[in-house]
C-alpha cells in the first residue's frame, strides 16, 4: 500500500518554511498531497489558483508531490484520497499545542490516520504567512521568505 501523506494549510503564500517541510518529508512518502484548504473564516491575499500554481511549478519536476484544492473536513479529504498521513510543520510549542489538539480531533474522526510533525529548520523559524502577507502589502522585501519563483510573480 502507498504511502500517502496530506500536507494541508492556506499556503498564503507558500514559503521557504512550507518548502522545507515538503522537501525533508519526500523521502518519508510516495505521494505528498500539498492541500490548499479553503476556510471560509479567513480572507486570502491570494486565490486558491494561484497558490496551487505556485505548489505545482516548484513541485513540477517532483512526481511524488501534487498541490490540490478542498474544502471541508481535512480528514474527509484524506480517506478520499487514501491518504493515510497528515504532515505538519511545527515551529514553536504554541505551533505544537496547537496542532496537537487538532491531531486528537482528526484521531477521534478516524483511527487509521496518523498524523506527522516534522520541526522546521532554525533558520526558517520566523517565517509565518501572515508576516510574509504583511510585509508584501506593505512593499518589503519577502524575498528572504519566498521560493524564488513566488517572489519573482509578485514582482511582476
Amino acid at each position: 500500500m502507498a504511502r500517502i501523506c496530506l500536507f494541508p494549510g492556506t499556503f498564503d503564500p507558500i514559503t521557504l518554511g512550507h518548502v522545507d517541510i515538503i522537501d525533508r518529508a519526500i523521502p518519508l512518502f510516495d505521494k505528498i498531497i500539498v492541500g490548499i484548504g479553503l476556510n471560509t473564516a479567513k480572507t486570502p491575499m491570494f486565490s486558491a489558483e494561484q497558490r496551487l500554481q505556485w505548489i505545482n511549478e516548484i513541485y513540477a519536476k517532483e512526481p511524488k508531490v501534487e498541490g490540490a484544492i478542498y474544502e471541508g473536513l481535512t480528514i474527509d479529504f484524506c480517506k478520499k484520497n487514501k491518504a493515510k498521513f497528515i504532515l505538519r510543520g511545527i515551529r514553536y510549542v504554541s505551533d505544537f499545542e496547537y496542532e496537537k489538539t487538532i491531531a486528537d480531533a482528526n484521531r477521534t474522526l478516524d483511527k487509521s490516520i496518523e498524523t506527522i510533525f516534522l520541526t522546521g529548520e532554525p533558520k526558517y523559524t520566523s517565517v509565518a504567512s501572515t508576516i510574509v502577507r504583511d510585509i508584501i502589502k506593505n512593499k518589503g522585501d519577502a524575498s528572504h521568505f519566498l521560493p524564488k519563483l513566488v517572489y519573482q510573480s509578485l514582482k511582476q
